[in-house]
């Protein structure tokens, strides 16, 4: 594509220095990128991630739970519609107040501004070790190297924590808020099933669920590297609030598409295990995030995740998945990216026919 592979020479990384926000990418995965330059690795095979067609998700107004009965259930239905066909969309007026997401996202930005190194071993945070993660440390090629950092948060790091800082206390309110608009959510996809059970709210605990602050800083290779690479989400349900930079793209009728980005919506998509609940009703589609040359995205997720014991069934019968546990899905996730590089997911559980 007749890009320059002088890598070094972007002003966005200032390895020396060890001042810069931005994770070591180079320096770190030298080797892959090496393998480019000396011709033993072949080009990145994905073109430009970015020729792929804009799309508008579903937007649902959830102000029509609020309405009369006829409007309540067309809401709901369109909820389920978006869940079955796309696996995504997104919900305006859905009480999460301006002003949380508008400290959130100011509170995410300084806590990533923070040099490398001091994000690396900060031990003032009082976040579970091993929240703070970069890049993808089981890559063998840069097709699977996600240009990314995060911090990857439990919620009872949060709720139980003694640190009544600006960061601390402004993570507690939006997380407390996603998590009721996740567990209203999830009850109105278990209702459309024909379930009225309080399944979600007794598996699904702050003790299990996660929230994960994202960073995408600019990339020198851009658009050939992924953010994210493609994948599909280990949960029931994720909510996500973006910045306004795009980047987000999903499978759509076989394939990528560009996600435009709305300041006034949030992002709702189906997880791996309530397409395993659902019986495959409710789609988990794959995903990926694509870096931007110029600038750095951000994003904040709410992971609405069960214990670990629990057992994930279909809600009926004959099921096209066989019973497993969550701890049991996410070991057989591990184990297949250090194997294979990528996750594998649901068809690791498919019933067999044989």
């Amino acid at each position: 594509m007749g890009k320059s592979t002088n890598f070094s020479q972007q002003p966005n990384q200032k390895l020396s220095t060890g001042e810069s926000p931005d994770p070591p990418f180079e320096e770190t995965y030298k080797k892959l990128f090496d393998d480019i330059r000396m011709g033993k690795s072949s080009k990145i095979k994905y073109q430009n991630l970015f020729v792929v067609e804009e799309c508008e998700l579903p937007l649902i107004d959830l102000e029509q739970l609020n309405g009369i009965e006829l409007d309540r259930e067309e809401c709901k239905r369109k909820i389920a519609k978006a869940s079955q066909e796309w696996g995504f969309f997104q919900v305006v007026n859905h009480g999460i107040s301006h002003d949380i997401l508008a400290k959130m996202r100011m509170e995410q930005i300084k806590l990533f501004k923070k040099p490398f190194h001091e994000k690396m071993n900060d031990k003032n945070l009082k976040f579970s070790a091993g929240s703070y993660r970069w890049g993808t440390p089981s890559a063998t090629c840069l097709q699977q190297l996600s240009w990314s950092e995060a911090f990857h948060v439990p919620l009872t790091d949060i709720t139980n924590s003694t640190d009544f800082s600006s960061l601390s206390s402004t993570m507690e309110q939006f997380a407390t808020t996603l998590s009721e608009l996740a567990h209203k959510l999830a009850r109105i996809l278990s209702e459309k099933m024909g379930y009225k059970s309080k399944y979600f709210r007794e598996t699904c605990l702050p003790s299990t669920c996660y929230l994960r602050m994202n960073r995408y800083p600019a990339c020198p290779i851009s658009p050939e590297m992924f953010g994210l690479m493609p994948h599909t989400d280990s949960d029931f349900l994720t909510i996500l609030h973006q910045d306004e930079i795009g980047g987000l793209q999903l499978v759509r009728d076989g394939k990528w598409i560009s996600v435009k980005p709305n300041p006034e919506a949030l992002i709702i998509n189906i997880g791996d295990l309530f397409q395993a609940w659902s019986n495959g009703v409710y789609k988990s589609v794959e995903h990926r995030v694509v870096t931007n040359k110029a600038k750095e995205r951000f994003s904040t997720a709410f992971f609405l995740c069960p214990s670990y014991d629990t057992e994930i069934r279909s809600c009926f019968e004959p099921s096209v998945y066989r019973r497993f546990t969550f701890r049991e899905f996410r070991q057989q996730v591990q184990e297949d990216v250090k194997k294979f590089g990528y996750k594998v997911g649901l068809p690791r559980f498919l019933v067999s026919t044989h």
